[in-house]
Order: structure tokens, then sequence, then C-alpha cells
């Protein structure tokens, strides 16, 4: 406690006054204070003062212990004292616990907290004379932010006596305050930038958010500077401070910040920029803590965090005393303006498109390395502002945290080395000299580094975005003379690197040394700056950072160190220039483009794209997630207008609302813990209402309605239950109840999951709920309250379309008014969610609350445990294992890791792009001849530990020549036995005699037929012919002989092939037969036909009708499928067309255009056009080049809205209402739009009542040779059952991909074939082995094989064609030709085995071989793998592709052994077309067509599965 007395006066009669004359220095230093040593070369002068001038008062200071006595003497008026509660100010403040010690704010919530201060009034002077001393008053009860309208944080604490603002802290504990001060300022920053009536914009993405906090922060705080990462580290401080402002009644602002895109995407980040930890302490969460500790556990939790914020801080401000590599010295922008022409600003061009739209990769996360390289010619950069601005604004080292936006714009081609910037400032080679320039307009997302390339005649620049490298070609003529400086400084530091050089050491020359050199040039050449030395060094100095990067690029050590360098860092920083920190490289993380084009269009831009035609259901559907609002997509509508609305490019890569394919192994099983009864003290037991209406298996009665807590809980409905207190109380569904022996009633019932709590998310229908398969037994005593759930049931079928569409409307009606009146929510029900098969099913209606103590779920769960138990049969003969029956002499696959490979297998192999199935090895096929059995613990009971089996061997196993020859069904017999775990078996397969083979031998695949003529010695490696005493059998067609050998009954098989001559002989008959059976199918977005040609092939589908708006395409599709009736129009246009036709029009919404179009149709096209009631089934792929990260070129305004496709799609389905329809499309399909189109097509399917099953497949698991995910979606009505997917067929190395779900859950459609499947991969010589060589540009359309087809793929695409066509290749240039015949002849051949050797081009042109951009950012790129590559015989094509290039994407496009790139037939074999199938349009377009197309093997396994459903429906029946 301080003192109350006045401190002594003095008396001085004489005091010193300091004379600047001089003084005793070392008696001064003496003497002064700390504060005062500024005067120390004063000298002392006497001065006379009077008696009263030489007294000095002491102020008087008031001290009291009690807090309300210092808030009565700091009252300045009446209206002070009637404020209720009185507010103050703090200074000179403390916050400390009742032992003293200074705690953080934050900790208000877990200890008591105090404070000691100065109280001070809330208006005048803060002087310590006008407020009180108080000591350890409080407790402190809250803490709270304002100021945030104003811009600047203020912080108040509140006790139970007034509200206080801390002004200033004491010295001491400034350090705690400060951070508050800085996560308080964070918290402002944010509010500022997403409050929309305080200039906010809340649609923010992270990244924009982020880059507009730091941006505000440094230009409103006095240049402080707060990186991304202290801005994630306080994120989820962030977002409960803002989130706490919706429930403030007071706040006249109405914007809502709980839900906002970027506020949850911070916390997001928040955790996991949490999870990387810190060097400071580790919050260890528990949740096995008694209950007792929860306090002191929270406590510890909550100091813990508060040291951690403390660590964190400290780490993310920029030291002092950091290394100098450590930050970047950014160029002032106001030094260098004179270099400059005066401000001029970019003027838009209204055909440019948003690069995210042509660069949208399947992964939502990239590595810069990983990015393609592209060209960037008449190009302009300017800022947010659309101001012109020179890219020496902008850091050229990547990690640099800056607050400085720079965009672009330009045309973009593909960057194939043939332009570059020579030293003679043309920028233009013989390819730039076009009067007009070729390629895409396109404008960029901001400019994250930019470096300089240079060489001994070669300079030039490229830039980064989040999307792609660009080399800048020709500048446009507006932006030129912002560029001239930027390549004058750049020829300037390769000069002055040059100097250095031409000395024997570099060190000879200092900073002065150069600059008078410099001085010394020639007016004529181009790094003349002027004659001036000081005007010289200024030039120098103020673009030193171009200088620097240079320097530092530049292979001599000696000339990085040199004098020179160090000497112009130290003058940049005595300029003042501005540090910015550097941070360690990160993944580029998907996000809006922030480009002001992106948002700000010329009036005269007016896109003529058409909007999609929409029934009324999908219209409501989407209109609250689309691109517009519903009103505005009313008002649209109503008008017929055909305004576009831009789609939003807006993604993350986690996995939360967006799709994140893992390459995990088990898929994690929801599950819930049973939950035991416990007793409400303060209400009634359960009371049984009736008597019991039967008993459970294990004798207790049975009953089916009971009073809990005064409700009436029933048998067949619904009750909620709190589980735990963190999550949402659990609805069940009451499937019995009954009473224990003890006396304890219990509940039985099924999950009900909210729509939330599925994959639906924010999509889902928020009063719907879904069954689940989860099951819970609980006390009724535990029964919060029942629910109103209806089993809802409606008629199916479209004639019901309406009608279920106006009920639906009423009771959506309904549920608005429930709500006004603020009455119970009432739920309903009409489908089952099962994540672990990635499905919703039809409800089980039948066997839905029966109350007979019996389970379907249940049951269900019991019986797939039984059968997925290892046991014996009966007779011991054979084994059960995971629910397949086995027994001896059957054939197995058996896991290929239990037998070693033979002979070159063993060698290691080198991997390289396309090779990543080499080694792979197919399951091993085995016949069982013994079962070795252990006895268990209990009398009688034994299983199967061990099996003893036959080897049989395939062509793969003798060598890859044998491999190519051979039918991949082909095996052979050997004398060879292995004895493995029962566990290593992966299935049945059957082994016949090739006598005995079908003649479909593409069936025999799906059916895991494999066929023996040879029998195989691998010791000798020798094939023989297969005697004939050896019988191939399995135990239905065995007979065990006296003396143990099996013999075989082949009569069977005998009249089998008989048969199958007969069937030969009526293959036209049954062929027509069969498309009377098959599904009369419309095919949407059709193609050339891929995917209808697999479906069809299988048996379960005919194609009918097929539209298709490009023309080439169109033409191909109805040559291939001269059936069909092919309507090469606009989808909107025919499905407008369709509902006029059938009477619904009122229901139909589409534009004016769509109108128009329409009566353009003949009556001839009318009368052909299909109704509801003839289209079994729908299928198709929305046009994919929106969702994919292959598409690079399309400038049309058609793409930027091709996505609104999806719900043209869908309103076939809503009008037709099929029973069955299928979507295809990209991987990146599931991530687009942050998932919100996946999940909102999958609502839209449920909606129309439809069972939905979604997955991505591997085209390469089923029989193509190249890499390809998939997207599909099946939907099946309420009658049918829902198609299962395909196996994989094939070894393909691919990692498995999986979904993730909401709960922690992540769904694999399929099995990971990388380890095994039923046979080995398809390699690019079996698939173009036989095809005859044509040379670079070969246009011949028809040509001849030339030989027989080799491989069993080349047979069954060849069938008995004897004419090739579309045989013919896209020409190389001139430079590319010559470096495609450098290439070598073998695997992995790319542009680095390129010779560094210059070649003449015909035009006189000396250029270099080796690609010149890929060497000098080769480490940035991951070496550029694959760039110029050859593909490999035994590998598999990458990716199709609708255009190879040797510098795409796809750039390994050269054929293994050719020197050109793969022609269409072969593209077309890669994607599996047999060579019958024909393509149309110039060569752009066959490649197009192909590229676009679903793989015919692919469509063919999922046709089988089709097929499996519709008969397994026609046997019901």
């Amino acid at each position: 406690m301080g003192n109350n007395k006045p401190k002594k006066q003095t008396k001085p009669n004489e005091i010193k006054e300091f004379d600047v004359q001089g003084a005793d220095e070392r008696n001064q230093i003496r003497r002064q204070p700390k504060r005062t040593a500024t005067g120390m070369h004063y000298k002392e002068k006497k001065i006379s003062l009077d008696k009263k001038r030489s007294i000095i008062e002491a102020k008087k200071l008031r001290i009291t212990e009690e807090e309300k006595v210092a808030i009565s003497l700091t009252e300045q008026d009446v209206e002070d004292s009637d404020e209720s509660p009185p507010q103050r100010r703090l200074t000179d403040f403390t916050v400390h616990d009742e032992h003293g010690k200074s705690q953080a704010i934050e900790m208000v919530n877990a200890i008591n907290l105090y404070i000691s201060g100065y109280i001070c009034p809330m208006n005048g002077s803060l002087d310590k004379s006008e407020g009180v001393r108080c000591e350890g008053f409080g407790r402190v009860e809250s803490w709270s932010i304002t100021g945030y309208e104003d811009g600047f944080p203020v912080l108040w604490l509140t006790t139970g006596a007034a509200e206080y603002i801390c002004v200033k802290p004491a010295g001491p504990y400034k350090k705690f305050f400060t951070i508050l001060q800085e996560k308080a300022m964070l918290c402002v920053e944010v509010y500022r930038a997403l409050s929309k009536p305080d200039g906010g914009m809340p649609e923010l993405g992270l990244d924009e958010l982020v880059a507009r906090v730091t941006r505000s922060i440094s230009k409103n705080h006095q240049g402080r500077f707060m990186g991304r990462d202290f801005i994630l580290s306080q994120g989820s401080f962030i977002v409960s401070q803002l989130e706490a402002l919706d429930d403030d009644d007071s706040s006249e602002n109405e914007q809502r910040f709980t839900g906002l895109p970027s506020l949850v995407a911070l916390e997001s980040e928040y955790f996991k920029f949490s999870k990387k930890g810190s060097e400071g302490v580790k919050v260890v969460e528990s949740s096995t803590a008694a209950s007792s500790s929860a306090p002191v556990v929270k406590e510890d939790e909550k100091l813990a965090r508060s040291i951690q914020d403390g660590n964190d801080w400290k780490a993310a401000k920029p030291s002092r005393k950091s290394p100098r590599k450590k930050v970047y010295i950014k160029i002032n922008e106001d030094e260098i303006a004179n270099d400059y022409p005066l401000p001029a600003f970019y003027k838009a061009d209204e055909h440019e498109m948003d690069e995210y739209v042509l660069f949208n990769d399947d992964s939502s996360v990239l590595a810069p390395e990983d990015l393609p390289h592209r060209m960037l010619n008449d190009w302009s950069l300017y800022n947010s502002d659309l101001r012109l601005v020179s890219l020496e604004l902008l850091p050229m080292l990547g990690g640099t945290e800056t607050d400085t936006e720079i965009f672009g714009s330009g045309i973009m081609i593909e960057d194939d080395d043939c332009g570059y910037c020579l030293d003679d400032d043309s920028w233009r080679t013989h390819k730039y000299e076009e009067k007009e320039p070729q390629g895409i307009r396109i404008y960029l997302s901001a400019i994250k580094e930019w470096l300089i390339e240079f060489g001994a005649n070669i300079l030039s620049i490229s830039i980064r975005t989040d999307r792609a490298w660009y080399r800048l070609g020709k500048p446009s003529e507006r932006y030129s003379p912002w560029y001239k400086p930027v390549l004058k400084i750049a020829r300037l530091a390769i000069k002055v690197i040059v100097m250095l050089k031409e000395q024997g050491r570099a060190s000879k020359l200092s900073f002065s040394d150069v600059i008078r050199k410099l001085a010394d040039q020639d007016k004529g050449e181009s790094t003349f700056i002027s004659s001036n030395l000081t005007d010289i060094e200024r030039y120098v100095v103020v673009h030193g950072q171009i200088i620097l990067h240079q320097f530092a690029a530049c292979p001599d050590e000696h000339i990085q160190r040199s004098a020179f360098t160090t000497d112009l860092s130290a003058k940049m920083e005595q300029r003042h220039h501005t540090k910015l920190a550097l941070t360690k490289k990160k993944e580029i993380v998907k996000a809006r483009n922030l480009n002001p084009r992106a948002i700000v269009r010329p009036d005269t831009y007016k896109p003529k794209a058409m909007r999609a035609t929409m029934t009324k259901l999908i219209n409501h559907i989407w209109s609250e997630y689309y691109t517009c609002s519903a009103s505005e997509e009313a008002k649209d509508f109503a008008d017929n207008g055909d305004k576009d609305v831009d789609e939003q490019e807006d993604q993350e890569d986690s996995e939360d609302d967006k799709e994140t394919i893992f390459a995990s192994e088990n898929v994690t099983k929801p599950s819930l813990p049973i939950k035991k009864g416990k007793v409400r003290r303060n209400k009634k037991d359960a009371k049984w209402a009736g008597n019991f209406m039967g008993k459970t298996m294990f004798g207790e009665p049975l009953h089916k309605s009971a009073y809990v807590h005064g409700l009436i809980v029933a048998v067949g409905g619904a009750v909620l239950v709190d589980l735990d207190e963190q999550n949402l109380p659990v609805i069940l569904f009451v499937e019995y109840m009954y009473e224990k022996s003890s006396g304890t009633k219990i509940l039985h019932g099924r999950v009900l999951q909210r729509g939330s709590q599925t994959v639906l998310g924010n999509a889902a229908n928020s009063r719907e709920v879904f069954l689940t398969s989860q099951c819970l037994h609980i006390d009724l005593n535990d029964v919060k309250e029942t629910v109103e759930v209806e089993i809802r049931l409606r008629p199916w079928g479209h004639q019901y379309r309406k009608e279920n569409f106006s009920a639906d409307e009423t009771d959506r009606v309904q549920a608005v008014e429930r709500e006004q009146k603020r009455l119970p929510v009432e739920y309903f029900c009409k489908s089952m969610y099962s994540p672990e098969r990635g499905a919703f099913l039809s409800l089980p209606y039948d066997t839905l609350g029966l109350g007979n103590g019996q389970c379907l779920s249940c049951g269900l769960r019991e019986d797939e445990k039984q059968s997925l138990e290892l046991c014996l049969l009966k007779n011991k003969d054979g084994f059960r294992y995971e629910g397949v029956k086995y027994s001896l002499l059957d054939f197995v696959y058996v896991d290929p890791g239990q037998f070693p490979p033979l002979g070159d297998d063993k060698e290691p192999i080198e991997r390289f792009k396309a090779s990543r199935n080499r080694g792979l090895r197919a399951y091993i096929v085995c016949q069982i001849l013994e079962i070795k059995s252990s006895s268990s613990l209990n009398k009688g009971e034994s299983k199967p530990t061990q099996i003893i089996l036959r080897r049989f061997f395939r062509p793969e196993d003798i060598g890859t020549e044998k491999a190519y020859t051979a039918d991949i069904r082909e095996v052979y017999y050997s004398n060879e036995t292995a004895t493995v775990e029962v566990t290593a078996i992966k299935g049945k397969c059957e082994v016949r005699r090739h006598q005995h083979l079908s003649l479909t031998p593409g069936n025999a695949i799906f059916d895991h037929i494999f066929f023996c003529s040879c029998i195989y010695n691998p010791k000798k490696g020798t094939l023989e012919q297969l005697p004939a005493n050896i019988k191939l059998s399995s135990s239905s067609k065995s007979i065990v002989g006296k003396k143990g050998k099996h013999h075989v009954d082949e009569t069977a098989s005998a009249k089998r092939k008989g048969k199958t001559i007969s069937v030969e002989q009526a293959a036209e008959e049954m062929l027509e037969a069969t498309h009377r059976c098959c599904l009369s199918t419309l095919d949407i977005f059709a193609g050339c036909g891929g995917l209808s040609h697999g479906l069809q092939k299988s048996g379960a589908s005919f194609t009918k009708w097929a539209i298709e708006y490009d023309q080439a395409a169109a033409e191909a599709f109805k040559l291939n499928h001269p059936e069909a009736e092919v309507f090469c129009q606009n989808c909107n246009v025919i499905l407008r067309s369709i509902m006029e036709k059938g009477g619904d029009i009122d229901d139909c919404i589409s534009t004016q255009e769509a109108v128009e179009l329409s009566l353009e149709l003949t009556d001839e096209q009318k009368s052909k056009l299909p109704l509801p009631g003839q289209v079994d089934f729908i299928n198709g792929g929305p046009p994919c080049q929106v969702f994919s990260g292959m598409n690079r070129f399309n400038q049309r305004t058609w793409s930027k809205v091709r996505c609104e496709m999806i719900l043209t799609f869908l309103s076939y389905a809503d009008y037709f209402r099929p029973r069955f329809l299928l979507l295809e499309n990209v991987r990146n399909f599931l991530s687009f739009n942050k998932g919100q189109t996946f999940r909102l097509m999958l609502a839209s399917l449920l909606e129309m009542g439809y069972q939905v099953r979604f997955g991505v497949l591997q085209a390469g698991n089923y029989g193509v040779s190249q890499s390809r995910k998939r997207v599909f979606i099946w939907a099946a009505s309420p009658e049918e059952f829902l198609p299962e997917w395909p196996e994989p067929m094939h070894v393909f190395a691919s990692s498995q991909l999986k979904i993730s779900l909401p709960g922690g859950l992540q769904y694999a459609t399929v099995r990971d074939a990388a380890l095994g499947a039923p046979f080995r991969p398809i390699t690019v010589r079996d698939t173009i082995g036989d095809l005859p060589p044509v040379g670079n540009g070969a246009v011949q359309l028809e040509t001849t094989y030339g030989n027989g087809s080799v491989s069993w793929f080349q047979k069954q695409v060849r069938d008995a064609e004897v004419v090739l066509y579309d045989h013919i290749s896209k020409e190389l240039n001139e430079l590319n030709f010559k470096r495609c015949q450098r290439i070598p002849k073998r695997p992995g051949a790319d542009w680095r085995d390129l010779p560094e050797e210059k070649v003449k081009l015909s035009t006189g042109q000396i250029v270099d071989l080796v690609p010149w951009c890929l060497p000098y950012t080769a480490d940035w790129h991951n070496q550029w793998k694959g760039l110029f590559g050859r593909l490999d015989w035994e590998g598999n094509f990458p990716t199709s592709i609708i255009d190879p290039q040797p510098m795409g994407k796809v750039g390994m496009c050269f054929h293994p052994e050719q020197d050109r790139i793969v022609t269409v037939r072969e593209c077309a074999r890669f994607q599996g077309f047999p060579d019958t199938y024909k393509f149309c349009g110039n060569i752009q377009s066959m490649y197009r067509q192909i590229g676009n197309a679903v793989p015919p093997p692919l469509a063919l396994a999922l046709g089988r599965k089709l097929k499996e459903a519709v008969e397994a429906k026609r046997l019901m029946c």
C-alpha cells in the first residue's frame, strides 16, 4: 500500500541549470538519471531564484482500499452518479490473482482475478492526480471488446461495482496486455472486413480475408505487420468474439457472423495450425478425467492456452535480431515513382476468362513446383483499383508475407520454348510477329512471386499465381512503359555480374567502384542511367531488389558474397525500405480469384450463354444456393431474360464440406455407445400403458406403449435422448420396448440422423431425418421427450410428380406456420442413410416398428457377423470365410505376396511417371488340395488355419513377352504346392480347359473364368501340353476315387459346348430379343457415345435417344449408334420442347432464347422426342471442363455457365422420373464449389424420391491402360434395386480413393486393387503394339493394319475389322519434332535426356534443343518430369486428355518408338474404344471427343451391375 502523506518539501536557494557551452561529462553521467542522458554534454550555470519559485510542491496522490470509494471520488457530475453501472478508465494497472501474480485477462473464467491501478474519470486528463489508486479490487467478472465500428479496439473489464476501459497498463504488465491488444485489433479488422454495413464483404474467402486484414493493419496501425501464421493462430479467439456479437441486443449492426464461410474456414485452419504444435506449452485434453476434477482441468487448460498464445505471439512477431537472410527488403514505391510513367489504368477486355475456370485442378491443394507452365502475351499488371503498377512492388521470393496485391491480364498460350526475351529489347521472335495474337485472353489471380532467368543471351521474366507459372512475352502497348524499367535494371544486374567476373577477385570492386564504372557507359547503351554518380547510386539502390535477386541466382559464390551486394543491402536498409518476413514455402490452397476483373466488368459485357431450363422443383431446391438469389432468379425467369451469372469458383481443400480423397485403407464405420439407463431423481419412473403384448426370444414381456415423464412413448414413434452434453440429442425410432427380469424398462430404437449430419450437410432439409443401421438400448427413464416423425411414403412415378410437389409445398407452408407459432418441429423420414456404403436407400417400411422384439438392423448385423466368421463345414471338406463357401478342389485367388516373383521380377524397378504398374502382380490362381484345422478349447469345435494349394502360373510369371502374346485368362498347371494361411485367400474363381471356354470372352472376365491347356515347370522354365489324364475340376464336379485321386465327369461341359454353338448361330435373334428386354435409354450430353456404347454392350440398356450440342460429336454418336435418335441441339431447348409436347409448359422455367429455339424444331423432330413413361434410364455427364483441372483453352462464354447444366440434367430426371439414372463427372466434381454442387445434386435426387449411391472409380481397374478417376452417381426408383459398384478386375497402382464424410467417416467406393486383382494391368504394348507405324502429322483416315493382333486386348478391340480408321496425329512444329527425335526410345525418357545442343530451324533461327525455361525452373517444378516424355511399353498412359501436347500437363504423349504424338486411334484404344468405333470432325475435334468420353470398358462394368439390379427385380416379380 502506498503512503497517503505528501512528500517532504525541499528549500534550495539555488538550483542548477545546464548551459550548452560544456561541462564535466563524467560528473554529469554519474549524477543524471537515464532519461536525461542526452543532456550530458551541457555545462552548469548558476542563476538566482526567489523563494516562491524555488519551492516545488509535491502532487497529492489519492489512495484507497475500497473500489466503491474510488468510484465515488472520481464522479464528475450528477449524470455520472446515476449511471448504472458506473464507467471509469484504468491506467497504470495490473491484473493479478489473489497472490499478486500477474495473469492474462483471458484467465478470468478459470481463476479469480483482481485489479490494481489508477481509477480515473471517463472524461478529462489521465493524470494520476485526477485518479484514485486502488489495490487488489474486484473480482473481475468479465471482459469484452468494443470499438468495432470505429476501427480501434477498446478493452473493458467488469467488476461487481463498475465497468472499466483499459487505457494504459503498468510497465511489468505490458507483456500480458499487448498480446490481448493485438488479438483485439485482429478481431476489429476481421469485423470491418466482413461487416457489410461497415463496407466489408461477408462472402470473402479465408485467403482474401487474411490479405485484407494484413493490409489494413499495416495501413491503419503505424505500419504494424501481422503475418498469416499469427492470424491463423488466433482463429478460435477471433471467431468466438465475432460470433458473440450476434447475441448482443445492443448492437445496431444487422450483420450476422455465425456460419460465415471465412470464419468457418478460419476456425478449421486454427485447429490444423494448433495441431502442428509449438515450442512452448502443449495442451493435452483428456476425456477420461473424473467429474470432480473437471474444474481443475479447465483451469490448467486455460492457463496452458494462455501461455501458448504468448509463445505464438512472440514467435509470430518480427524479431529485431533475426538474421539478415530471414527478411526480405521491399522496394519503396515512392522512390521508384519517378522512373515510371504517370498513373494510368487498365482497360478491361470483355472476353477475358477467369484463370480459375481454366486451371481447376483435381487436387484442391497444390505445391508451387507442381503448377503448369504457360506463356503470357499482350499482358498488363495492375492493382485492385486497376491502376497499372510495376512488378517491382511484389517480392521476388515465394513465401514472403506482403501487403501488396498485383493482378494481371493477357493472352495465354502454351509455352513451347519458341519465344523468349532477348537482350535487344525486342520481346519477340518469329512466333509473335503475327498481327493478331493467338491464344485465350484471361485475367489472373493475385501474383505470388516472380523471378528472372538469364543466360548468355537470354533474359526472361516469369510470374506465379496459385494456378500456374507464366513466362512473360510481349507486354501490351499500354503497359510497355512499366515493363521497360524492370528489364533495364535486370540487364544492369547482368552487366554488374559481368564486371565482377572480369576481375581476378570479385571483392576488388566495391559498391563505389561499380557506380563509377556505370557512369562511364555510353549513352547509347541499354543500361545507361546517367553520368551523375548520385543519380546512379539512387537508381541502383531503390531498384536493388532485382539486382540482389539476380546475384543470389548466380552460381558463383564469390559474386553472391561480393562487397557490392553487402554494401547494396546496407544502403537499402538505410533508406528505411520495409523488411518483410519470409516463411517456409507452403502448399497452395484454392480460394476465390480476387482479381477486380472477377467482379468489375465493362458495361458492354453481355454474355450470350443460355441459362438452364428447369422444372419448378429443381428451381426451388437450387435457388437458395446457386449463383444468384431466389428473388433475382424469379425476376430473370419471369422476364425470360438471358442474363448470365458468374459461377462461384470459391473452393477449399479441406475435408470439411469439401470432398477430400484420402489414400487410407480402412473404412471407419459409425458407432454409438450403448446407453445405460440412469434414473431421473426428480421424475417418476416410467410406467407401462396397457398389458404386455408378447415376449422376446429371452422370455421378457413386450409392451406397445409407456408413460414417461407424463408423455406417451409408443412403438413406431420417436423419442429424443441425450447421450452426452456436447452433441445434439439423438432421435430414436422406437422398434420395441420390454421389461427385464430386474424390472428395468428398456427401449430399443434405431437412430434417426438429421440431414445436416449426413453428407448432405447444409443442403439437407432441416426437417428431414434419415433412418440408419445404428441401434441403441436405453432405459425408458432416459427419454428426454417425444418427437413427431412422419414415416413418409409417397406414390412413385412421373404421373404423381405434380401431386407430390403440391403436397410438399403444402407441407413446407405448414412447417413455416408452426415455426412462427413456436410449435415443436415435425420431422419426416423417407430414406435410409448408409455412409459406409455411400448410399441413401429406401426405407424397409414392412419391418419398421413391429414391436415383436426383433429389429431388422440387429438381425442383419448378426447375420453378417456370422457369415464373416471363419468356420469348417459340417463334413469338414470345406470352410466358410468372409461369407464365401470354399470346398476341396475349388479354385481360389491368393494374395500374390504369398509367392515370390520369378525371374526378372526380382530386379529392382525404376519408378517414373506412367510406370506405376510395373512390378504389380495379379492374384495367384490356386486349387485347394487339403484343409488343415486346429481344435478349439470347446469340445467338438475346430477352425481351419491353413490350406495346401496347387499353384497355377500366369503368362506374366514367365516373362513380359509371354504376357503380351498370351490371353490374360490363361493359366498354367504346375506340380508346385504351397501351404498358406486361410486369410491369404481373396476369392473364388474357375479354371477350365480351353475347349470348354465360352465363346464370349468378355463375360468370362467378369465371371472369373480362366482356361488351362499347358503345364509349366518353373525349375526348367518349360511349357508342355496339358496331359489328357489331368482333370480340372471343382468340388461341384469332382468324384474322389478309391485311391484318393480326383476324377472329372466332363459330360456337362461337353453338353454346354454344344449349346454354345447353337447360341452363336442364333446371335442376331438373341441380340434383337436383348434389345427388347433392355432399358429404354436417354443419353444426355452424349458426346461421341462412350458411355452408351459400354452400357449397351452389357445388355442392360439400349440407347433410343441422345442429346449432344457439339456437331462433330453428335455425328460420331449417330455414326456408331444408327438406331438412336440423336438431337444436335442445346439440351435446354430440347427439354423445353419435350415439356411443351407433354403439356407441362406451366412447370417449365426457361429463357426466351430457349423458347425461340424450340420453335425452330421441325414437326418431324418434335414427333421423335420422348415423353414421360417411355424412358427407363437416363445417363450422361454434364460438361466436366468446368470441374476438371485439364481444360486450358476454352474461352467461349458458354463454358462460364456450363456448371448450370447440372440443373438441366436434374430437370430431365425430375420430368421423366426414369427407373434408373447414372451421372458421370470428373473427380473434382465432389469438391467443386466447396462440395455444394455435389450435395445439392444428392438433395435433389432424394427430394424426387430416388435411392442414391455415389463413389469414385479408377478406369484402370476395369481394363484400360490409363489412369482416369471419375465420379459416378447411381439413382434408382424406390421400387427398384440400387445397383452396386463393380469390383476392380485389373491391378492398377492408384491410391484407394476415399470420400470424407461428416463425423470423421471415410467411405471407399471399392477395395484397393493396387495389391492384387483377378487380372494383370493392361499395358501400353497390349493397347497399341499392333498398330502400323505412321509419321509426324499423319493424315490418312483409312489404312490397313499390316499385321495381325497379338495381345488379348488387341483381339478384343479389333474383332473382325480389316480397315484401320483415324490413325492420324497432330503435327509437331519443327523445333518440337527435332526434340522428339532426340528423346531416347526407352522407358522414362523425357526432356532431361535431351543433349545440350543448339539446332538451326528452317527459318534460320538458332535455338537451344533443351527448352531453356525448363532447366532454370526445374527445381521449383519437380524437375518437370514427363514433359516431352515417351510412353513406356510396360506402363500406362497418364490420362487421356482432349489435346495431347509435349508441354502440356500430361506431357508424356510421345510414342514409345516413333517420333510423334500419339494418334487419334491410339488415344481411342487407351480409352477402350473398339477399332470399329469412328470419330468425326477435324483432328482436334476427334481428340476432344475421345478425351471427354467415359471409357467403354468402365461403362460395361457399370452396365453389368445395372443388369444385375434389373434381373433381381424381375426375379422378385
